[in-house]
């Protein structure tokens, strides 16, 4: 087994920053060292992270490689998804296993396994999507939770008719979870309003992309936040966790619930942070169908993203994920010329997280070490798999970071290794740059060279969330 060491650079946890050499023997992180002191180990490699961070590897909770949604399906497979996720600096994904309405859950779950194994650059988990709530598939949550490492289930209020559970099913199987202890993971928008609004857009002859964002205001992403919270709340107090929160109104009522001290948290994605519906969503022609994603981008006339950043310095919001569901504009974003309720939503993101985040650091939106705890520690306590993954310490997976905070990273189609031909940062020049990732003690990339291979990343089996109040 390989033994490394990691030396000269600054430590970065959710709680400090201290020079630490690192050693790291065969997967596992070894020991925490002073400084100097590493020389009496033998190691076959020396990893020099002078005037760099050294980080726990980044853990995305959010994505969704080859998604089928809209006719078609996500761009990125796990081959090539995992890839560009260790390019940016993230070691772990949990994706989504899809059940719909009618089908079998361990059934449906076997399909994604056979997606991923033997494919994936780095090691991934599944949450399952519940899109058809019956007596069967509540039996299964059981199932999942104790034999299959699966303790988190997502559900939509959005999307009636593919997705979409009323409030009856989502109860129920609120219940279910408050029983076995999985998290509810909730896309908190009300889809049969939606639909309706929708439909009159179309009617009076608006179909360019940026409808897709004023057919889904944001009073309705806040009404659904509040339904779910309370639904949560008369199943015995269901730990909920709302997905890619967009709007000031859902934070406020995820904030109210957690100073009365519920078990509900949330996340938000990078797009929501620097993305707008004018700008972007409302671009011209049709270019706006790249920003199509749900919940949509938020109008810059109000404070959502300033919300948003203030929500992650609170803890309001715990974590950064990505919702990464990328599809290519030329075949599969043009569905939805001359009629933006066909545009495939998603964005393609994995590849940028680490680095538009600590944007937020050095622009004075988010300590260095809430950096951290939002894109790798919270995350991985969060569902189930702390501290295997999510922090540097001794008998944890040896997923590190070497992070030049003095570099500068370029965002282009171009040069990112998403299977996509856009980028939704096209352009954007950011502080800090990515060196070196190690994946369970290997390191996978090294100064822009891919140094991985596909099969190398495993299947994590996750425990109950680690985060309850």
């Amino acid at each position: 087994m390989t033994r490394t060491l990691v030396t000269g650079g600054t430590l970065v946890s959710a709680t400090g920053a201290t020079p630490t050499d690192v050693l790291v023997d065969g997967e596992t992180v070894a020991a925490l060292l002073v400084p100097g002191t590493g020389a009496e180990f033998a190691v076959e490699q020396r990893i020099d992270a002078t005037g760099c961070y050294v980080l726990p590897g980044g853990v995305d909770v959010h994505t969704h490689m080859e998604m089928p949604f809209g006719g078609t399906q996500a761009s990125d497979t796990f081959e090539s998804g995992t890839r560009a996720a260790a390019f940016g600096g993230t070691t772990t994904i949990v994706d989504f296993a899809v059940q719909r309405t009618g089908e079998d859950v361990e059934e449906s779950l076997a399909r994604w396994h056979a997606k991923a194994e033997g494919n994936c650059a780095v090691d991934y988990g599944f949450h399952m999507i519940l899109g058809g709530v019956d007596e069967t598939s509540l039996k299964a949550m059981d199932t999942l939770v104790a034999h299959e490492g699966i303790s988190s289930f997502k559900l939509f209020m959005a999307y009636p008719g593919v997705f979409h559970s009323d409030d009856g099913q989502i109860l129920r199987a609120m219940q279910r979870a408050t029983g076995n202890g999985a998290t509810i993971m909730m896309h908190a928008e009300n889809g049969t309003a939606i639909d309706v609004l929708v439909q009159q857009a179309l009617a009076a002859g608006n179909t360019d992309p940026v409808w897709h964002g004023l057919t889904r205001p944001a009073a309705l992403e806040g009404e659904a936040t509040n339904r779910a919270i309370a639904l949560a709340e008369v199943a015995g107090g269901t730990p909920l966790y709302v997905v890619h929160v967009s709007a000031s109104q859902a934070l406020e009522r995820i904030a109210h619930a957690r100073s009365q001290g519920r078990n509900v948290f949330a996340e938000t994605c990078p797009q929501y942070l620097y993305l707008t519906l004018e700008d972007h969503l409302g671009a011209p022609g049709f270019e706006g169908a790249k920003y199509a994603c749900s919940t949509p981008l938020r109008s810059k006339r109000e404070p959502h993203a300033a919300d948003l950043w203030k929500g992650l310095r609170t803890d309001d919001l715990a974590v950064v994920s990505t919702d990464h569901c990328p599809f290519c504009f030329n075949d599969q974003k043009q569905l939805g010329v001359g009629d933006f309720s066909k545009i495939p939503n998603g964005l393609g993101l994995v590849e940028h997280r680490m680095d538009l985040v600590h944007q937020g650091v050095v622009d004075g939106n988010l300590s260095l070490q809430r950096w951290v705890e939002t894109c790798a520690t919270t995350p991985a306590r969060m569902f189930g798999m702390y501290p295997r993954k999510g922090v540097v310490a001794p008998g944890s997976d040896a997923d590190l970071v070497v992070y030049d905070p003095h570099g500068t990273t370029t965002i282009s189609a171009a040069t990112h290794h998403m299977n996509l031909d856009h980028s939704a940062f096209e352009g954007a020049r950011l502080t800090g740059q990515v060196r070196t990732v190690l994946s369970r003690g290997r390191t996978v990339v090294d100064r822009g060279q891919y140094l991985g291979t596909k099969g190398h990343g495993r299947y994590v089996r996750r425990g109950l969330s680690q985060y309850l109040r």
